[in-house]
């Protein structure tokens, strides 16, 4: 456990994550449910009409508060219940995406607790980007010094050893629809 955010609540930081967007579809509930107790939800869902995003944020709010999930939100309309926030300022647990060393020392710099860096590997999400791979991606939490989170192409099996080059956790969006999540 240790203090994060404004607020300074007590947060046992998620070492795994459901990074949710549009593309999950009816599939974002089968994905909450793999989530085991503790694991973290970035709430996305940037296109979604905003009244159908509050309404969304607070269905998807009542399961992780039973299951004893962390929500944090992306995207600039605070939402009521959010734990934290994602590449926002904001009270409660804030992480920050990181594709480089140098947007790593700028979350530092803005206070954020957590970093997730991406893309490790190749991603359905962003099809054609360069990836990072896995020791380059290292050496950037390294040197920012937070905890890292990795995401970009990272399952359960991908991260066994990412796990031994110092990454905290891991996170998806596919992995979580896939078997071998």
């Amino acid at each position: 456990m240790r203090r994060v955010g404004a607020l300074q609540k007590v947060w046992a930081l998620p070492t795994i994550w459901l990074m949710t967007d549009e593309r999950l579809g009816d599939a974002l509930w089968g994905a909450i449910a793999a989530l085991p107790r503790g694991a973290g939800i970035v709430f996305r869902h940037h296109a979604t009409d905003p009244a159908m995003r509050r309404a969304l944020f607070a269905r998807i709010r009542k399961l992780a508060q039973r299951r004893g999930l962390v929500l944090i939100r992306a995207g600039a309309t605070r939402l009521p219940g959010e734990q934290g926030v994602h590449n926002m300022k904001g009270a409660g647990l804030r992480s920050a995406a990181v594709h480089s060393l140098a947007e790593g020392i700028a979350a530092r710099r803005h206070g954020v607790d957590v970093i997730f860096i991406s893309p490790i590997f190749t991603t359905q999400s962003h099809p054609g980007a360069t990836t990072l791979g896995p020791r380059r991606a290292a050496t950037i939490a390294r040197h920012v010094g937070l905890p890292a989170i990795a995401l970009g192409g990272v399952n359960a099996q991908r991260f066994r050893p990412l796990k031994a080059l110092g990454f905290h956790g891991w996170a998806g969006i596919d992995a979580w629809t896939t078997p071998y999540a």
